[in-house]
């Protein structure tokens, strides 16, 4: 059964981009980072990760909003709290991240949409898997990307160290050298979907 899924897009022009204080990274390195996860994973268990997909359009052709740190590209999200839900913890990574200063504009109203796909760490490296190998019982991560529909327009308000970019599906598409496995897949996973530019 054919199922048609349309999401609107805006102009990336639409929107409003400023900076508000910066925020500190909590590791300096990968292996830092991996460390840290083994520590945490030994005192919480599975880590738990959302990350949003956000759409915007330039000249008709579909961008993809990231987070630039140095080199390093990430989609907004986050790490969940303990016993948080999805949409609950998603909704306020987005605010911790992207959200003006309270008090200083009208706060952006996320609305979480579709589940897109689900990603694995089965061990403390940096490899992805979006499935889980038959021979592991207890996976160290799971990050899930959500597809978040913007608004017509809005004001994004980003930590100072780091930038906010627009990156086309097209040089996303299979790039897995400068976007890692899971942000070069986000074009096979949005294939479902008919956009509609206004």
């Amino acid at each position: 059964m054919d199922q048609e899924y349309t999401v609107n897009l805006y102009s990336v022009n639409s929107y409003n981009f400023g900076n508000k204080d910066a925020r500190i990274e909590k590791d300096k390195s990968v292996p830092a980072r991996l460390a840290r996860m083994k520590d945490k994973y030994e005192k919480e268990g599975l880590r738990r990760v959302v990350e949003a997909v956000m759409i915007v359009h330039e000249h008709n052709h579909p961008h993809v909003l990231l987070l630039q740190i140095g080199n390093f590209f990430k989609l907004p999200g986050g790490k969940l709290r303990p016993g948080e839900g999805e949409v609950e913890g998603l909704k306020r990574k987005l605010t911790n991240k992207l959200a003006p200063p309270e008090f200083s504009v009208e706060q952006p109203d996320w609305e979480v949409s579709d589940l897109l796909c689900k990603w694995w760490r089965i061990h403390f490296e940096n490899t992805w898997y979006p499935y889980v190998p038959a021979h592991i019982t207890k996976p160290k991560e799971c990050r899930k990307l959500y597809l978040i529909p913007l608004p017509e327009n809005c004001t994004f308000a980003v930590p100072q160290n780091l930038n906010l970019l627009a990156v086309p599906l097209v040089e996303l598409y299979d790039n897995c050298e400068n976007f890692g496995p899971v942000i070069s897949s986000i074009p096979q996973v949005l294939a479902k979907y008919n956009f509609v530019y206004l």
